[in-house]
């Protein structure tokens, strides 16, 4: 089956019947008709429909290399510089469609398979390792346009750095046994972002793994037994586009996922019980630059938008003039066209790596996914204080059909846009920057790719600062 449309998506889905609980309720009928997932699913459908559109159809879609029919251009394994561009022009093609807001929109967890799969002979002859399986998948999710998730951070239960559970009652998800089935997984991972509304949850340990049981990389439907996806809160509030209009069309649920003696089938299991490739096999591959190349082209698309959020509000109330209002504007742009800089130089750097794939250049990639996570809260922050009492005389969609009409029309009018049309522009600031929804985006682009400290220190150290130090050595040596 080729590239899919966004009606396919959801039958698919649906006819899942995934495990997903929702404030303490299992969901009994079509997942996609829940308050908690239909905003996010159709939006999510839009994006395979693009697919289709006969104006984008060759932006996001290329030949199979098994069957030639179209396929998804966020599974291309890129030989090429121009391949590159391809992808970041596909990326930013789908971010459009949601602004960026949509961080686990399915090119992220395509480009994470296409970059495990490019990556696979480095588990070639390793205890316990299966790169064959690993390919085999990878061509059947292009092949079938799958939708995936990802989990591979265990539960806050101890954070010390040397921490053994209980292996009779374990806590994060762990290797429990074998049969001729496959592994036996139980115990619980989080943090499943779209968790319940795709095909697949892809599972791997991502570092720091100490016992075997612990180390393991494999793919299951996301209706297999003994699985379920726990909610957290729904920061959907309410259908409105108009009172809503972020959260209502694009809020990502995130879950926590319960493994109760989950078989994972011998054919999935890309590898387990061997620490050192746990440990070893994301450094090691090409998952890291190529997702960041993803995932720096989307927050490019985010910036984007919210500087035009800045400077829709800066005209509809008139502050153009005021030097701190150019300069708060300023640092947004500051900040995109350095993301823009950044992502390109990432291309025009690349190299060709072992397996003959074109690499983004990863510290490059790093650079700028340890610069976002510290702007972005800016970016509220600039929101928060241009629109200052704006964001607080927010009425809703039923104030305005309502007999109280007048009042508002003639109260909360601006120098550049009805009051209707004010009263949108600063709902739409306020969902991204102070409600639920918009607080959540500020702790997610914070944490997407871990703890900024720690980002600093893989950066720190991959880092080649050695032809500095030989310049000021040269230097200081000089008569």
């Amino acid at each position: 089956m080729p590239a899919i449309t966004g009606k396919r998506y959801i039958e698919r889905i649906d006819r899942l019947k995934t495990n997903v609980w929702v404030d303490g309720v299992p969901i009994m009928g079509k997942i996609s008709e829940h308050p908690a997932f239909k905003g996010v699913m159709k939006s999510q459908a839009a994006l395979y429909d693009l697919q289709h559109n006969s104006g984008l159809k060759k932006a996001m879609t290329y030949s199979s290399p098994l069957t030639g029919a179209p396929v998804g251009l966020s599974y291309l394994q890129p030989k090429t510089k121009e391949d590159l561009t391809k992808r970041r022009a596909m990326a930013q093609q789908w971010a459009l469609s949601n602004n960026g807001m949509m961080g686990r929109s399915p090119d992220y967890m395509n480009t994470m398979l296409m970059a495990f799969a490019a990556s696979s002979n480095w588990l070639t002859g390793k205890e316990n390792c299966f790169p064959k399986r690993l390919l085999k998948f990878y061509e059947y999710a292009r092949e079938n346009d799958l939708s995936m998730t990802h989990t591979f951070i265990d539960p806050q239960v101890n954070r010390a750095k040397f921490y053994f559970e209980d292996t009779d009652e374990p806590i994060a998800a762990r290797i429990v046994g074998t049969n001729s089935e496959g592994l036996i997984i139980k115990g619980a991972r989080l943090l499943a972002t779209q968790g319940g509304i795709t095909d697949e949850i892809v599972v791997y340990s991502a570092g720091g793994v100490q016992e075997k049981a612990k180390s393991f990389a494999f793919s299951i439907p996301s209706n297999s037994d003994g699985l379920t996806f726990i909610c957290r809160g729904s920061f959907v509030e309410g259908d409105s586009s108009f009172n809503y209009p972020l959260s209502s069309r694009f809020e990502e649920m995130d879950t926590i996922v319960v493994f109760d003696h989950v078989v994972v089938p011998w054919e999935r299991v890309f590898y387990y019980h061997n620490i050192e490739v746990s440990n070893r096999f994301m450094p090691s591959s090409s998952v890291l630059p190529f997702t960041l190349h993803q995932v720096v082209s989307r927050q490019i698309v985010k910036t984007e938008f919210i500087l035009g959020i800045v400077q829709s509000i800066i005209e509809t109330i008139n502050i153009t003039e005021y030097q701190h209002v150019q300069e708060k504007a300023s640092e947004i742009i500051t900040a995109l066209e350095t993301m823009k800089a950044l992502v390109m130089k990432s291309e025009a750097e690349a190299q060709i790596d072992e397996w003959g794939f074109m690499r983004p250049d990863q510290t490059t990639l790093q650079i700028a996914v340890h610069f976002f996570p510290r702007i972005y809260p800016r970016f509220s922050e600039i929101i928060q204080l241009l629109g200052a009492s704006g964001l607080m005389t927010i009425p809703t969609e039923k104030a305005f059909q309502s007999s109280i009409r007048k009042d508002l029309d003639q109260y909360l009018q601006a120098k550049s846009a009805s009051a209707e049309d004010r009263v949108k522009l600063f709902r739409l600031a306020w969902d991204l920057t102070m409600s639920s929804f918009g607080t959540r985006e500020t702790l997610y682009e914070r944490f997407f790719f871990g703890d900024p400290i720690k980002l600093s220190s893989h950066l720190y150290f991959s880092y080649d600062k050695k032809p500095y130090v030989d310049r000021v050595k040269n230097f200081l040596q000089k008569e």
